[in-house]
């Protein structure tokens, strides 16, 4: 019945073309390996194979579809197993139509649904508790330059690219080319990820900046 009201809601909006539906996770990949999708609407909890074992297995193949989690509640624990898995955001079942959709543009437009704000918070709250995955960029932080430290580490406060750039004295296109630059040197899709990385190589820790 869920997907069936997401592809209700989806296909009513003219840029949005549902390609597929998968009734479980292992199902999921192999289902994105066969069709490629831009974005793929991946539950947390599923039979057979759960979404953050199903989001690493889809990312470790070198898929370019990005991940976008579902799940009941706002702060679920596994959600930080998701995203250090891989996924691109998440949203929750139960917000509104429109929040879907304007997901999956953010994303499609290679952004991230979690707004930094919203990312420090849930792994401030559960970076002490999820257990740590493999990082899957180096874990040492020496090919950044100072400036870019700096950026890295207002990036995992939650500060936004304007407020990156009033802090450091910079113009917002200078720490937009930092950031590309970040993404860059270690493999990143997105912010979330940056953040993830902050916090894996100790650049910063859940109670820092408080």
């Amino acid at each position: 019945m869920i997907r069936t009201g997401f592809r209700l809601i989806l296909e009513a909006e003219q840029d949005i073309v549902v390609v597929g539906e998968s009734a479980d996770g292992a199902q999921g990949v192999d289902d994105t390996r066969a069709l490629q999708p831009d974005i793929v609407l991946m539950d947390i909890r599923m039979p057979r194979l759960d979404g953050v074992e199903a989001t690493r297995l889809i990312a470790a193949s070198g898929s370019a579809s990005r991940i976008i989690i579902l799940t009941t509640f706002d702060l679920d624990a596994h959600v930080v197993d998701a995203l250090r898995a891989g996924a691109s955001g998440f949203l929750v079942k139960d917000g509104p139509a429109e929040s879907l959709v304007d997901a999956i543009r953010t994303v499609a437009a290679g952004e991230a649904v979690l707004s930094p704000r919203i990312t420090q918070r849930l792994l401030d709250r559960f970076s002490r508790l999820a257990p740590a995955e493999p990082v899957r960029v180096p874990p040492s932080l020496d090919a950044l330059t100072a400036r870019q430290l700096d950026v890295l580490r207002a990036l995992a406060r939650g500060l936004s690219n304007a407020e990156i750039a009033r802090e450091l004295h910079v113009g917002e296109t200078t720490v937009k080319t930092h950031i590309g630059h970040i993404f860059e040197k270690y493999g990143l899709r997105d912010r979330v990820q940056a953040v993830i990385l902050a916090y894996d190589t100790g650049l910063v820790s859940p109670t820092a900046d408080r």
